[in-house]
């Protein structure tokens, strides 16, 4: 189940369907990488004034919830042919 990420749009006509803010041209991939390369919550919202501190606590809290996903990977038939 995902939390309430009420900021946190998809629109493929933005950025072509990427997790982004508010329906803006700003993606949640962008605000954690400046996160996770040390940026501060303060120091991003200077260099995007038009961000929220909220708008920077959803794109980590979407993140933390993607990392939660697990793969199961598919086998492989053993016999291929018998598939078909």
């Amino acid at each position: 189940m995902s939390p309430n990420l009420d900021r946190i749009t998809f629109d493929p006509k933005i950025m072509t369907g990427k997790a982004c803010i508010r329906g803006m041209r700003v993606p949640v991939s962008l605000v954690v990488n400046l996160l996770a390369n040390g940026k501060t919550t303060a120091e991003i919202i200077a260099d995007y004034p038009y961000l929220e501190p909220e708008d920077i606590r959803q794109s980590l809290l979407y993140a933390a919830w993607l990392t939660e996903e697990r793969a199961i990977p598919i086998q492989k038939p053993k016999n291929l042919e018998s598939v078909i």
